[in-house]
């Protein structure tokens, strides 16, 4: 598949429907990074890039769009189809948790909670599929979904990315798939994951995408039970690095964004700021590091 003109087509739909989010130079807990702010995305995340393409590429049919998600993906397709005025009916998690539920209410879609992980969604939304004919908008396992994520690698390209590495958080591998996509090897891009949901991790252990046990602080978000068949393939035949990191330094990544630059982000939007400041991660000498910051909507305490 040619992913490069795939994500152009994606860039081309979704103009004047997503933000151009901002793009940075700033030093963190001691280390120059370049950081793009895509937590200030519609929903609080990129999720709305892949939402948006999915839905205007369509086509969608009568019964609409269905979704399955950890709650930021909920969001984005909730507010994607009340932009283009299509039905949709989202199914999450109990895991999910209130500020997630709370926010895909507010967009006025259908929500079904459902006990259990992410996989328990998804099983249900793919019976209200088969039950309605809606279309399905995976949250990371379908083209027109990662080809909307690989827009955000495109547009921080044009706004003068100059690092040699790109941190990247993993759940289950669209973003890192789409930005994989676009890049091609033109720039080294580290996957990072909780110890504690590592789908992409152990797949390329194992040599195939496996089943794992989910737990931890960004579970909610970066919780696939399995990575993506199309993330899997990018990722294995690039050779890219993953590293793992623990939920005490995705926390303390969560309060150094607060601290020094009074950025507010989930879990998952601080794990891949974790692997540097933790060191899981060490750069080389004179290496130029950029970290995506992807997510916005920690539960409502304070970190």
């Amino acid at each position: 598949m040619d992913w490069r003109a795939e994500i152009e087509a994606a860039a081309g739909r979704i103009a004047g429907h997503v933000r151009r989010t901002p793009a940075m130079d700033i030093t963190l807990g001691g280390h120059a990074v370049e950081i793009k702010l895509e937590q200030l995305q519609h929903t609080g995340s990129f999720k709305a890039r892949g939402a948006f393409n999915s839905l205007i590429k369509g086509p969608v049919p009568e019964g609409g769009v269905v979704a399955a998600s950890g709650g930021n993906h909920g969001a984005a397709v909730g507010h994607a189809a009340a932009s283009l005025g299509i039905p949709a009916q989202i199914f999450v998690p109990e895991m999910a948790g209130p500020s997630k539920i709370a926010l895909i209410e507010r967009t006025g879609a259908g929500l079904t909670v459902v006990p259990g992980q992410y996989a328990d969604a998804l099983e249900a939304a793919l019976a209200y599929e088969k039950k309605t004919g809606a279309m399905q908008v995976h949250a990371y396992d379908a083209t027109g979904t990662l080809a909307g994520q690989g827009t955000l690698a495109r547009e921080w390209d044009e706004q003068g990315l100059s690092a040699d590495t790109v941190l990247i958080a993993v759940g289950g591998g669209g973003l890192i798939g789409g930005s994989l996509g676009w890049w091609q090897g033109a720039r080294k891009v580290v996957a990072v994951e909780p110890e504690t949901s590592c789908a992409l991790h152990a797949a390329l252990k194992a040599g195939e995408p496996v089943d794992v046990e989910v737990s931890g602080v960004a579970a909610n978000a970066l919780g696939a039970r399995r990575v993506g068949a199309l993330c899997y393939g990018l990722a294995a035949g690039q050779g890219i690095d993953t590293v793992l990191v623990s939920d005490a330094a995705i926390t303390e990544a969560q309060r150094l964004l607060w601290r020094e630059a009074r950025l507010l982000v989930e879990p998952a939007g601080a794990t891949a700021l974790a692997a540097l400041i933790s060191g899981a991660y060490r750069p080389a000498e004179g290496e130029r590091v950029a970290v995506l910051l992807c997510g916005a909507n920690p539960a409502p305490e304070p970190v």
